[in-house]
């Protein structure tokens, strides 16, 4: 492992149009797990100048009607802010094309008198956790996350005027000795009203990176980078068009950690690329909390159609306190990590998902309704025991 080195993690806004999609794809989850907790839903989402298409498989109640979807859509780009010419909440046609999922999926993922409910998809899923921020994730993305919540919620309260919906950030740390310790250069691009210049808007954000950063972390003047080009009026899908799912290393770790493929939004906690990342974020979130070491990735796999797990890999990155191959018989032991296991242990099976759509889906505090369940650190415990 080296010691001293520069690491870059970026973040986008709730405005990014990827990000828009995500945020409509994930509506629809909430509205059929709203209506019955067992839906299925894969849905896809594109959008560009003032257009949304919204595709994929669904299988749930009919009352969610493709009018239901539409206002669904335009509820979630009004919410983000998206009032402009090019992309208005209003004006903007959408199509919606979804239709009932496939019976040879279903049957393989459904469970019968003689079989559990199977994974809905073969993959890989990863789950990590570190010492660099309170809630055990990297600090690079940590800290881009944080300077465009900020801003975002400036926005919304009618304090910066000024700012637009899209918006994007990035966020390069030293390393020294393994630890975070400066920033060596921020960027931070934000679509902006047309009466402000490249001046006025890199003012308007310094107080934000400032904010978000630790004291005496800035980086030097001249590694300040506030709208490069110069000029963002034109923003949001108008200015770059967007699909769900584009932004799956913002969603997870930043970079700090592999990645299995698979994005998260639009798709119901039956389908491993997003209840299997929860469950390995959570398992590794409890390792770290646990003290079992200073950081922890762990790997599932799954093959559509099969409940059990075909791996569980732990890497604890040379900083364990236990060995990796007990420490996986243990994790096996305190949590079932087949398809309904998870979904029954993280309480998945509600509408709690449009809001995990920007701003990342991990080091986000758990809340009442059970949004975010997979950040508690309720396993140390049991951990512990299993390890004795």
């Amino acid at each position: 492992m080296r010691s001293s080195y520069l690491f870059t993690s970026e973040s986008v806004s709730e405005g990014h149009p990827d990000k828009v999609c995500d945020r409509i794809s994930d509506a629809v989850v909430d509205a059929y797990l709203a209506a019955d907790p067992n839906a299925r839903v894969a849905c896809e989402t594109l959008c560009t100048t003032n257009r949304i298409v919204i595709a994929g498989e669904v299988r749930g109640p009919d009352a969610i009607t493709s009018e239901s979807i539409e206002t669904l859509a335009r509820d979630a780009v009004k919410a983000i802010g998206y009032e402009q010419d090019g992309f208005h909440w209003r004006h903007a046609d959408v199509a919606v094309h979804l239709h009932k999922q496939s019976a040879d999926i279903a049957q393989g993922v459904d469970s019968s008198a003689s079989k559990d409910e199977g994974a809905g998809d073969q993959g890989i899923m990863f789950g990590y956790a570190c010492r660099e921020t309170e809630v055990l994730m990297p600090a690079p993305l940590y800290y881009a996350h944080r300077i465009l919540q900020d801003m975002a919620r400036a926005r919304h309260s009618g304090k910066e005027s000024g700012f637009g919906p899209d918006a994007k950030s990035q966020v390069t740390l030293r390393y020294e000795n393994g630890k975070p310790v400066r920033a060596t250069s921020v960027v931070v691009s934000t679509q902006h009203a047309e009466r402000l210049s490249q001046a006025d808007v890199r003012e308007l954000v310094r107080p934000y990176v400032l904010a978000a950063l630790p004291d005496g972390w800035m980086c030097e003047e001249s590694e300040f980078y506030v709208n490069p080009t110069g000029r963002f009026v034109i923003g949001g899908p108008d200015g770059d068009a967007g699909l769900t799912g584009r932004k799956i290393i913002v969603d997870t770790y930043g970079g700090a950690a592999p990645h299995g493929g698979g994005a998260f939004s639009g798709k119901d906690p039956s389908k491993v690329d997003r209840s299997a990342a929860y469950a390995a974020r959570y398992l590794a979130k409890n390792v770290v909390a646990a003290q079992c070491a200073e950081r922890c990735t762990i790997q599932l796999s799954y093959a559509i159609g099969v409940a059990k797990p075909l791996s569980l890999y732990v890497d604890l990155h040379g900083t364990g306190q236990v060995d990796e191959a007990r420490l996986e018989g243990a994790l096996a032991a305190v949590m079932d990590l087949t398809p309904r296991g998870i979904r029954s242990h993280l309480s998945l099976n509600r509408p709690i998902y449009e809001r995990t759509s920007a701003y990342g889906h991990f080091g986000r505090p758990p809340e009442a309704d059970g949004g975010f369940s997979w950040e508690k650190v309720d396993l140390v415990d049991r951990l512990r025991a299993a390890l004795a």
